[in-house]
Parts: structure tokens; C-alpha cells; sequence
């Protein structure tokens, strides 16, 4: 048989793990392909491609950010290829497997739960006697009834094949994230989680997965993802991976991690600040709600102080940036609990700060219990929720406008200190600042217009100009920092209006002649006037900074841009030090 195991990613840069242990688990007694493809290449792109290959079977993986692509591809695939076997696999249909046998009229099997040893044993029917009967986790109509098995025992996950050793992954390590799971299942039971519907935890043979990661960082992988919904919850097993990994990795590889923040010892956290090198590891933490009744309504235990420990732990040692996520829409969370909820992580300073919107997942408790909250949500994939009795959809609204901003301005890492400044010195709380920014963003249009890098500080500008008048100029210097302090040329044209003053002039000729007007790291690179109006900015500013906080002082911003484009440096130094001259 020819066959062909295939998923539509959201991004390039993915790749998706479940087919690959498809294929590692068959690959000794049948001859796959691997095919991937993104929900943003057209559909006709992508049949076109599987039916050159005149596939007998053809197994998709399928999620919420992919069904409907998928369902729209293997429709297309059933009318040019009509004796090809479709089999439909993953998350998104394995609950209410009944719903999607009536809905999927192009797809022959449904693999329920864990697919190694279902995908396996379909094989095995569809090249023998073809008693599908004999498959547990298999669902599918036969004389128009529907068919569905369950699942028996478990996969030892000891005994899987390593799903990384495949020749024609080897060229894309590099370039694209490698994920990787020791584990299968979680010990909690958030009820909005499709985690929860299994219970225990089951790990993969330890030095097996070593051993993967030494030829994934051997043969070029930068970027490994850990997909264990809880990496931390052995003690003693995170410990012996952390070390392992700060013992033999390969410089500029990347480990990120899902965590569960407050039941990280304090202990594990001092052995990273002082053992593992920076950048080395990337913490995914779930913080969800703040709101300790919210929590309890969706059985979620969280001890918010001990999360704060080990936030702020990790910040404070420097080596590990952290992902903190929110979940908008929890049962009972009102607007005002969410704006609580959100300038309580804001407060951490996370490097990233993910601000996503309930789903109503197939087969979780909390899709069950839905009508009892209230809640309308999207029919289709990804069943996000519209409103429920506490936060009508117009606050939604709000939320979102609030999402738009933070990513763009916070997780970007473009505007640091100026969202620095304004959420500490200036605005209510950085919840009001992110939401009034993203209802001025909208009202505005520019949802509906793309940008460049100059038009974000253009906007924020306009913002502050009308939201904080009285602060403008000293926000603008902040903002004039952020942007040079990000590039690694000297700018053409910056996105504020400047002119060759004769004022400037002076202060260039000022430098050149006394550098150590600009302290003596300055001076120390020895430029001439020359090279400083051909390497160098020259702004005016109302800010200073000087170790590490802003004050208000009239003075200059001196930015020198490296010629081999290795970055930039800023000094600053006020205006009364070249008035004495």
C-alpha cells in the first residue's frame, strides 16, 4: 500500500509529532510518506500535492486550529482519488466521535485517542481481511450504522520508536521547532482541558529520550519543545533532565517547557539560577485566573503566592525568560475580575504575557456544564466563547482590543521601557493603558491597515499625546530610546520629525572635542567628528537614564550604531554639561 500521514501546521516553522510516531511505529512493515503542510496554503495547493503521490491511504492529524481545512482538503481528495482510504485522527476527533461520523462523510475511519496501535492494526485489516471489527479505537459507519470502539490498553510508552530519525527531517532541524514528549497525560483536572478527561501520568524510557536529543542538537535543532503538559511534576525526573541538558547541550539550542509555577521548589529554581546558562530554557507558565473562586469552579488548584516565588525567582536570576498565560471567559470572571486577574501577572514583568479566550473544547467538562454559565460560543472549531452570563460579548470586545496592543507592544519587546513607564508612572493600571490604547487603535482603523515598525511608534505617540498631554515629551524621549536601542543600523529616516540644527552642530563639535561629556565608555571609542555624524544619532531628550531607572532631566541621547551592523550603544548626558563649556 502506499501510504501517506499528513496534518496542515498553523505556521511553517511547526511540525507536528503525532505523525511522525505514526510513522516510526509502522514503518517496519509498511513504507510511509510524511506530508505537512499550513492551513494558509490554498486547499487546491495541497491536494494537488497528495495526489501525485496516488496515496492508497492517507491519515490526517487533526486539531482545532486545522479541522475545517482539513475536512475541506479530504473532500476535494475523495472526488479526484474515490478509492482512497481516509482516516481522520488527534484531539479534535476523539470526543463526540458520534457528531463527527455524521459530519465527516468523506472520512472512512476515525482513530480515537492514542493512534500508534489503531493506525497499526487499520493497516493490517486494509491489507488483510478487512475485519475492522478486530480494531479497538476505531470508529466508522458500516451499512449506514455507526461503529465505535474503544480503546483497550495503553501504549508502553517505553517501548515506542524514536520518532526523530527520519532522513528527510534532517535538512529542517534547523530551521523550524522540534517537539518532544517524555510524558503523556497530567495529574490535574482543569475542566477546560482536553487533559483532563485522562487521568495519570506515563513516561517515556528516560535514556531513550536522551539519546533523541543528542542526535536532534548533533544534527542541528535549535529550538526543542517539551509538550509534557507538566514537565515539573516529578521532582526528582526534572531535576535529572535539567541536568542533563545544562551537561550536553549544544550552544545556541533552546528547551522550552511547559510548568506549573506554584509547585516548583524553591530549591530547583536556585540549581537553574546558578547552573544552567542563560537562554538555555524558556518557562511556559498557565496562570490562567488570579480569582481563587473562578479557580475552584473549573477544578483548578493554584497556589497564587508560591507562583509568585517562583516567577519572580526565575526573573530575578536572569538565566530563563517566562511565557505567563491568561485565559479570558472563565466561568464567573466578570470584566473587573479580569482586570484584577491581568495587572496581577502584569505585575511579574513576564517577558511574554499571553492573553487568550476560553474555548469550549469537545469532551471537557467545562462544554458540558456550559448552559449553566451562560455561555455562547462558536459552532465551529475553535468553539471559542462569545459571551457568558457574566461578561457580555461587548467586554469581549474590550478584552480583545486589549490582546491586539499587548501583543504588538509588550511581547514584542519593541516599546520595553516606554510600556515600562507609562504602566508604572502613568496610567491607572496596565490593564486600563492596553485597553484605552487598543480602543484608540480601533477607533482609529488600524486593525484594518498594516504597519511598519515606524508606524507602531507613530501610534503610540498619538496616543500619549492625547491620553497623558502633560507627559508627552518625556514619553517621546522614552520612545526615542526604545527605537534606536533596537537597531542594528543607523537609521535613514526615524519615525520623528528631525532637522540638522545648528544647535547639534555645536554638540557634535562639543563631543569631539571633550568626549567625555558622554562618560567614559564613550570615549573610549574614539570617534572623530566625522565619524560621529556618519555612525552616530543626536537627539534631544527630557529623560535621562541613569542606572537603570528614568528621571527628568533636559539633556542628550547619543546612540553610536556599529559600521559592521553588530548593533548600538546610547549615552545619555545633560544639557547643562555642554553649557559649561
Amino acid at each position: 500500500m502506499n501510504i501517506t500521514v499528513c496534518t496542515l501546521n498553523a505556521k511553517y516553522i511547526h511540525t507536528n509529532l503525532a505523525i511522525r510516531y505514526l510513522k516510526s511505529y509502522c514503518e517496519d512493515a509498511y513504507n510511509i510518506r510524511l506530508a505537512e503542510y499550513t492551513i494558509k496554503d490554498p486547499a487546491m495547493n495541497i491536494v494537488s500535492d497528495l495526489y501525485s503521490h496516488k496515496p492508497d491511504v492517507i491519515g490526517f492529524s487533526c486539531y482545532i486550529w486545522n479541522i475545517e481545512e482539513t475536512i475541506r482538503v479530504a473532500g476535494m481528495i475523495k472526488k479526484v482519488l474515490p478509492e482512497c482510504t481516509i482516516v481522520f485522527g488527534g484531539p479534535e476527533v476523539t470526543y463526540d466521535v458520534s457528531y463527527w461520523l455524521d459530519r465527516l462523510t468523506d472520512v472512512d475511519f476515525i482513530a480515537i485517542g492514542e493512534g500508534e496501535k489503531t493506525f497499526r492494526m487499520l493497516l493490517d485489516q486494509l491489507s488483510g481481511e478487512r475485519d475492522f471489527s478486530k480494531v479497538p479505537g476505531l470508529a466508522y459507519k458500516e451499512n449506514g450504522k455507526q461503529r465505535i470502539q474503544p480503546q483497550t490498553n495503553k501504549i508502553d510508552l517505553r517501548e515506542l520508536p524514536s520518532p526523530f530519525r527520519f532522513e528527510e527531517d534532517l535538512d529542517s532541524l534547523s530551521k523550524r521547532i522540534t517537539y518532544i514528549e517524555t510524558s503523556r497525560g497530567c495529574p490535574f483536572r482543569c475542566q477546560f482541558c482536553l487533559s483532563s478527561i485522562e487521568t495519570g501520568v506515563r513516561y517515556f524510557d528516560r535514556e531513550k529520550i536522551k539519546d533523541d536529543i543528542r542526535f536532534l542538537m548533533k544534527n542541528g535543532a535549535k529550538t526543542i519543545k517539551f509538550v509534557d503538559r507538566t514537565f515539573n511534576i516529578s521532582r526528582s525526573y526534572a531535576m535529572e533532565m535539567f541536568q542533563f541538558l545544562i551537561d550536553e547541550h549544544v550552544p545556541g539550542t533552546v528547551f522550552q517547557f511547559e510548568i506549573t509555577g506554584d509547585i516548583m521548589r524553591p530549591e530547583v529554581i536556585q540549581f537553574l539560577n546558578e547552573n544552567a546558562p542563560a537562554g538555555l530554557f524558556r518557562f511556559e507558565i498557565g496562570v490562567q485566573s488570579t480569582n481563587d473562586g473562578v479557580n475552584e469552579l473549573v477544578q483548578r488548584k493554584q497556589n497564587w503566592e508560591k507562583l509568585v516565588r517562583t516567577v519572580t525567582m526565575v526573573k530575578e536570576g536572569g538565566k530563563i525568560e517566562q511565557h505567563l498565560d491568561l485565559i479570558a471567559g472563565l466561568p464567573e470572571e466578570n470584566y473587573d475580575s479580569f482586570r484584577n486577574t491581568f495587572n496581577d501577572v502584569f505585575a511579574l514583568r513576564p517577558e511574554e504575557l499571553q492573553l487568550g479566550f476560553l474555548k469550549l473544547l469537545r469532551g471537557t467538562g467545562l462544554r458540558l456544564s456550559a448552559p449553566q454559565y451562560g455561555y455562547q460560543y462558536m459552532d465551529q472549531a475553535p468553539y471559542e466563547m462569545l459571551s457568558n452570563r457574566v461578561l457580555p460579548f461587548d467586554e469581549v470586545i474590550r478584552i480583545k482590543q486589549t490582546e491586539d496592543v499587548l501583543e504588538k507592544y509588550w511581547n514584542d519587546h519593541r516599546t520595553d521601557e516606554t510600556i515600562d513607564y507609562i504602566t508604572r508612572h502613568l496610567a491607572k493600571t496596565p490593564f486600563d493603558f492596553f485597553q484605552d490604547f487598543g480602543a484608540f487603535w480601533e477607533a482609529n482603523g488600524w486593525s484594518r491597515i498594516g504597519h511598519q515598525l515606524e508606524d507602531l511608534f507613530k501610534r503610540l505617540d498619538s496616543f500619549v499625546r492625547t491620553a497623558y498631554p502633560n507627559d508627552a515629551a518625556h514619553v517621546e524621549s522614552i520612545m526615542k530610546y526604545d527605537y534606536l536601542a533596537n537597531q542594528r543600523f543607523k537609521p535613514r529616516k526615524p519615525w520623528w520629525n528631525t532637522d540638522e540644527s545648528a544647535q547639534r552642530k555645536a554638540i557634535y563639535q562639543q563631543l569631539a572635542a571633550h568626549p567625555l561629556l558622554a562618560g567614559e565608555s564613550f570615549a573610549s571609542l574614539g570617534l572623530r567628528e566625522k565619524e560621529l555624524h556618519k555612525h552616530t544619532i543626536l537627539e534631544p531628550v527630557t529623560m535621562q537614564k541613569r542606572n537603570g531607572a528614568w528621571a527628568q532631566e533636559d539633556g542628550w541621547l547619543l546612540v553610536y550604531f556599529q559600521p559592521n551592523g553588530a548593533g548600538s550603544s546610547s549615552y545619555f548626558f545633560p544639557s547643562r554639561l555642554t553649557a559649561a563649556i
